[in-house]
């Protein structure tokens, strides 16, 4: 040696010493980072074979799951998002992986610093460690947090406790989809208590009857100044109104006004229910329909305006001027107009605006486009909206939501609510070209109920065509114009009339 030093040689038979990898700092961290990121990485490359290779199988088999449940998988992760029970241990279960991740990546970067590293690179390290566990553990706590929330508003808004004169229990009580039912009836119900208002007007009234098989859905819709309201002849309702429903005027007659009067005439016809109103209204509406009205849902529509914020608003056609507040009554003139155009994209003040504005136009025209801003909703409520915007439209659904909708029936409403995003939407507006409101003739709209939800086969044409094999091909007739329309269609934008709107140069209340 040029030293002049002899260097030392082992002792005959023995083992030469393990070479222990030599590791910079700047790759720890690297490794450190990786490991973050990838579970087990960083184990792995501190020489942790076995734990490495069981804290990646885990990630990985997590990571799988995800995606399944984001793919194929979405039915049955939504399925499992509305059962309080899952919630509670997915709130538990996010909290221990976030304690173990971040374990795996301290224990990982205290295993690959190397031995002898400097005072100051260990605060380096420790606080790129630091950053990594703040970017694991603020998911986490939102994702923890969004569970919690979801739990909070299925038990606030659907309770499996609460009292109605309307359910069937025996229903509720059997697994098979919806009781075994083809179709689900669901009253929804707009109230508007508003300033300077008594109690709640349902002004709006819309029945959605779907098809439980193929998610074909029909909105009926009633308009709030139809009188008479029939009610079963073999229900206690029947028997106090025997002609239908009367609360000694026109005014407070209405079927808007069902909902408030009938329970203050008659408070314990029904028997025990939490919302005898919505009873009042099921047996009401479902006796004018023919239809069975299996659970309502009320919207307080001076809420409303928040849920469309916390959607981030929504687009609709606006085929005429639409009033911004006025009274009809006082004469009082609106405040403006939401002027025609073509996805006009609205706030919660402007939606709801557009959703109830009647001054100068017809309750029709108002039903119409409360069944536009509905289809509106649906189509702004996507799966990325809804998962960015859902703590807000979790605290503003338990404010402004009431329903009879109980906790076991969730899972089926997501089965159908599935098949509702893609099937036909139609609806049934009953106006004065259909019925009188004054003098409605129940039997009529029953035909006309039953007409849109199973439409009749035509009628064989008198001369018929053989077909190849012999057998004769019926010539079948255009069916006839009526009141069953596509809500697509129904609020598509129409270029004539708006045009013919915007000629006008200002909103009718303002000519001449």
């Amino acid at each position: 040696m040029t030293d002049g030093t002899t260097p030392l040689s082992p002792r005959p038979g023995a083992h030469p010493p393990a070479r222990v990898p030599r590791r910079s700092f700047r790759a720890a961290l690297g490794w450190t980072v990786l490991g973050a990121l990838v579970p087990g990485t960083g184990l792995l490359a501190a020489g942790r074979r076995r734990l490495g290779a069981a804290v990646l199988t885990v990630f990985l088999l997590l990571v799988a799951g995800g995606v399944w449940l984001a793919t194929a998988g979405r039915r049955f992760a939504a399925r499992t998002l509305v059962d309080t029970d899952v919630l509670l241990w997915t709130t538990v279960g996010v909290g221990v992986l976030a304690v173990l991740w971040i374990a795996v990546v301290v224990a990982g970067y205290r295993m690959l610093v190397p031995p002898g590293t400097s005072r100051g690179r260990h605060v380096v390290g420790g606080l790129v460690v630091a950053v990594l566990v703040v970017a694991i553990a603020v998911p986490s706590v939102l994702a923890g947090h969004l569970a919690s929330t979801s739990r909070d508003l299925i038990a606030g808004v659907f309770d499996d406790d609460r009292q109605s004169a309307t359910v069937d229990e025996e229903d509720e009580d059997t697994a098979e989809l919806f009781g075994g039912r083809e179709r689900v009836n669901v009253l929804l119900l707009g109230g508007d208590g508003g300033e300077g208002r008594e109690g709640v007007r349902t002004d709006t009234v819309i029945v959605a009857s779907t098809d439980v098989e193929t998610g074909d859905t029909v909105l009926l819709s009633l308009p709030r100044n139809l009188q008479d309201l029939p009610f079963p002849e073999d229900s206690p309702l029947g028997e106090v109104y025997p002609d239908g429903f009367d609360a000694g005027s026109e005014s407070e007659s209405l079927l808007n006004a069902v909902y408030r009067n009938g329970p203050a005439w008659y408070p314990d016809v029904l028997g025990p229910t939490d919302d005898p109103g919505a009873d009042f209204l099921k047996l009401g509406v479902g006796e004018a329909l023919g239809l069975r009205i299996d659970y309502f849902v009320l919207v307080n529509l001076e809420g409303f305006s928040r849920l469309v914020d916390a959607l981030g608003g929504v687009t609709v056609n606006v085929n005429y001027y639409v009033p911004i507040n006025g009274d009809p009554g006082t004469g009082e003139l609106p405040d403006d107009y939401i002027a025609p155009g073509r996805d006009v994209r609205m706030d919660g003040f402007t939606a709801l605006q557009f959703a109830r504005g009647r001054f100068g136009l017809t309750d029709y025209d108002r039903m119409a486009r409360q069944r536009c801003t509905i289809s509106a909703i649906v189509d702004a409520a996507d799966p990325v909206t809804l998962l960015q915007r859902y703590q807000r439209l979790a605290a503003t659904t338990e404010d402004i939501v009431s329903t009879d909708i109980p906790r076991t029936r969730l899972d089926d409403f997501v089965d159908l609510a599935f098949r509702v995003k893609d099937a036909e939407i139609r609806s049934v507006v009953l106006d004065t070209s259909v019925i009188d409101p004054a003098y409605p003739d129940y039997d009529r709209i029953r035909e006309l109920v039953d007409e849109a939800i199973e439409p009749r086969t035509p009628v064989p044409a008198a001369g018929t065509q053989p077909s190849g094999d012999g057998a004769e091909v019926t010539e079948a007739p255009e069916p006839s114009e009526g009141p069953v329309t596509d809500v697509v269609d129904a609020c598509a934008y129409d270029p004539v009339r708006a045009a013919e709107a915007r000629a006008a140069g200002e909103p009718p209340s303002k000519q001449g």
